[in-house]
Order: C-alpha cells, then sequence, then structure tokens
C-alpha cells in the first residue's frame, strides 16, 4: 500500500498536464489589466486629440467672421458667434461638447495704437456649455494683462489688431474606468491672429453688435 502511495505521488509531482491552465489563470488578471489600461489610454488620447481640433477651430472661424461692409471696418454680431459656437457643438460629435464642456472665446487686444507699455485687454468674452470652468487666463473687462496663455507661453497681439484665445474643458467620461488616467478633465487652448482689419470699438466699446436681437452667450 505503501508503496503504490509513493509511486501515486512520485508520478503526480512529474505530472505536467495541467500547467499552462495555471499559468493562464495566474497571467490573466495581469494581461486583462494591461489591455483594459491601454484601451483607456488610447481612447483618451483621441479625446483630447478632438478637443484640441475643436479649440483650433474655434480660435480659426472666430478669427474669420465678420460682416463685410466698404464703408466700416468688418463687424462682428452676438448672432455670429452664437452660430459659431453651435457650428462647434455640432463638430464636436459625439463629444457632447454642450454638456460636458465649456468653451471660452476671448478677444485680446493691445491697449493702445502704439502700445509702448506692452499691456493687453480682453475686451470681449463668451463661453458656450454647461460645464462650470471660468477662465485661467483673464476676464473681459481685464486692462493690465501681459498676454495670455501658460506661463512661458503667453499669446500677445499686434498694435492695432486682436488676437482670438479659445480654452476648452472638458470631462471625460472613461470607457471603463478613470483608474488608468492621469486625469479625468481636458483642457485645451488654441489662439489665432484676426485675420482682417476689424471694428474693434463698436457697440460701446464692447466691439460686438447686435442688431438681429439675438441673446448673448455671456460668460
Amino acid at each position: 500500500m505503501m508503496l503504490r502511495l509513493r509511486h501515486d505521488i512520485a508520478r503526480l509531482k512529474g505530472d505536467r498536464s495541467g500547467l499552462a491552465a495555471v499559468e493562464f489563470a495566474l497571467s490573466a488578471p495581469v494581461i486583462l489589466t494591461m489591455f483594459l489600461a491601454g484601451a483607456e489610454l488610447t481612447n483618451f488620447a483621441i479625446t483630447k486629440m478632438r478637443v484640441s481640433q475643436v479649440a483650433l477651430h474655434i480660435a480659426d472661424n472666430a478669427s474669420r467672421i465678420g460682416t463685410n461692409s466698404l464703408l466700416t471696418a468688418p463687424q462682428i454680431s452676438e448672432a455670429q458667434i452664437n452660430d459659431l459656437l453651435i457650428g462647434a457643438n455640432l463638430q464636436a460629435g459625439k463629444l457632447q461638447l454642450a454638456t460636458r464642456g465649456r468653451v471660452i472665446v476671448s478677444s485680446l487686444e493691445p491697449i493702445a495704437n502704439p502700445n509702448p507699455t506692452g499691456k493687453f485687454r480682453i475686451r470681449w468674452q463668451r463661453c458656450y456649455g454647461t460645464k462650470s470652468h471660468p477662465s485661467s487666463y483673464g476676464l473681459q473687462g481685464d486692462t493690465n494683462l501681459t498676454g495670455m496663455g501658460p506661463s512661458g507661453q503667453h499669446v500677445t497681439a499686434p498694435d492695432g489688431g486682436g488676437v482670438i484665445f479659445v480654452e476648452v474643458a472638458y470631462d471625460y467620461e472613461p470607457l471603463i474606468s478613470d483608474r488608468f488616467l492621469p486625469s479625468s478633465q481636458i483642457r485645451d487652448i488654441a489662439a489665432m491672429t484676426v485675420r482682417d482689419d476689424r471694428d474693434f470699438g463698436g457697440n460701446g466699446e464692447i466691439g460686438i453688435y447686435n442688431s438681429e436681437g439675438v441673446t448673448p452667450s455671456t460668460c
């Protein structure tokens, strides 16, 4: 009996038939976690790129809008800005920018022409989206700015012109879990120089006309 038991134990000790199953059971959680993390980070990177593109397109389009006239410099209106922001939401598609994001569009201009002091103002600022997020770089009416943007990357405006500065803040919705992400909020900025001459001082120095009587997208 003892000899048979010893024989069975020795045979079991050398049995390798279940080795692959055991190795798979041990490695599966690690492999699955790496796969899920990779999928989440890839989706996050794609979403961040889309938010960046939205910010750039808003800045580009806002720098071009205006109603041309033979008598005056091109004028922008509240209706044009509203259309610009609604169009950005449509362009963003499934990002649901209106409910998950906040867009802040600012008109940065020199306080004088020429501008020897190197100071700038935000003549007007318009916002879109229900997310609560104030501007990180200035508010409408600020007149003592050295520029807009992160430290070391300040954007300034040319004498007699202006720059459209756009901030976008967006709440990312994870595919799996935000535990794989550095942050669940995406923020991006973009800036474009106003392309043509523009009537910067119309409508009581706000710089935006409202002959259509629409509700301004104020912040």
